[in-house]
């Protein structure tokens, strides 16, 4: 069987989409061929059996010219591909959809945004099944809605040697954007040490959208003394495939994305052994003693309580958390189900 994915980016080094670049890899072992159709390109090292097209963005392409690579690609060449496959961007099903139904291709599209609206509701209609991680993500009411498991490489996401790990280090990774709270995790930091409690948080990620850029400005702005002193370190965004360091070096994961979503970096964070404190409520029951509040002074409790956690009981949850990652969100699972629905 042949499969057309169409994505945002096929990068190994995108930093926010790099996982992706695993996700394909491990598909092209139960395909004969899969081609990838991408907004924009950068380095990737694929099988034989796997072939990139870009619509052009990392030439910095007009959009008149995406929508006639688009055409030309996915729907002119319709007989090099029996299935296909949206990651995450229902633009592609609204352009193809009536075109790919008409021509017998069944569509499978993976949606797990919170929010929705008549062009989501149009795309889930025109798809064959639609895929998603979190019970709060609005196509998950469909009936041809699947659940997945999240899809973390466990053979690059495992702890690494324990001393190498930094005491009372704090560590927040992703991209630079209002609703990651970073704001809460700074007063957090003022917090603790204003109360004697020496922590270090790194802060990792760049902004996207162009609104984000000032927002890190006044991130800057807020940490004031702490990043003079470098309790607080705001650093780049680094590869996916960099991102185990990270984790292996942290004592503690800190995403207060709120309820809604589910960030997958949470469970990168504990396949590496790294302890994560959460916002997100709708979380498995695994995750409840991780759970905090978003008001500065409870982010601030909730990471001082596991800074002061016993080694025994710490280790006791790390095991727990990373079982339930073996068992229920391995990228292995991932492939299995997604390769057991498509084909």
């Amino acid at each position: 069987m042949r499969l057309l994915i169409l994505t945002q980016k096929m990068d190994i080094n995108d930093p926010i989409l790099g996982f992706f670049h695993n996700w394909v890899q491990k598909l092209a072992s139960n395909f004969e061929k899969i081609s990838v159709v991408c907004l924009e390109k950068g380095k990737y090292h694929l099988p034989q059996n796997v072939e990139v097209f870009s619509l052009g963005k990392e030439n910095k392409k007009s959009r008149f010219f995406y929508l006639v690579k688009f055409f030309n690609l996915c729907l002119f060449q319709s007989l090099n591909y029996d299935s296909v496959f949206v990651h995450m961007n229902q633009e592609y099903v609204l352009l193809g959809g009536i075109f790919w139904k008409f021509l017998g291709k069944k569509i499978y599209f993976w949606r797990n945004h919170p929010k929705g609206n008549v062009l989501t509701r149009t795309a889930v209609f025109l798809s064959e099944k639609i895929f998603y991680t979190s019970p709060e993500s609005y196509t998950a009411r469909f009936k041809n809605a699947e659940i997945m498991p999240v899809g973390i490489d466990t053979e690059k996401f495992k702890p690494g040697i324990s001393n190498l790990r930094i005491k009372n280090s704090i560590l927040s990774l992703g991209r630079i954007s209002p609703i990651k709270n970073i704001e809460g995790m700074i007063k957090a930091v003022e917090i603790l040490t204003q109360k004697g409690v020496r922590v270090k948080l790194d802060i990792v990620g760049d902004p996207v959208n162009k609104e984000d850029f000032s927002y890190l400005e006044q991130l800057k702005v807020a940490a004031g003394r702490l990043a003079d002193s470098e309790t607080i370190k705001f650093l780049s965004a680094v590869p996916n495939d960099k991102t185990p360091d990270l984790y292996r070096q942290h004592q503690l994961f800190l995403n207060l994305t709120p309820t809604g979503s589910f960030d997958k970096s949470i469970l990168e964070a504990v396949a590496c052994g790294c302890l994560p404190i959460v916002a997100n409520q709708s979380l498995d029951s695994v995750f409840d003693e991780l759970k905090t509040l978003t008001q500065p002074e409870q982010i601030a409790d909730k990471i001082s309580q596991w800074l002061n956690t016993e080694s025994k009981i710490d280790s006791k949850k790390t095991e727990e958390l990373q079982k339930y990652v073996l068992l229920n969100h391995s990228l292995s699972a991932l492939i299995d189900q997604l390769v057991a629905q498509i084909k």
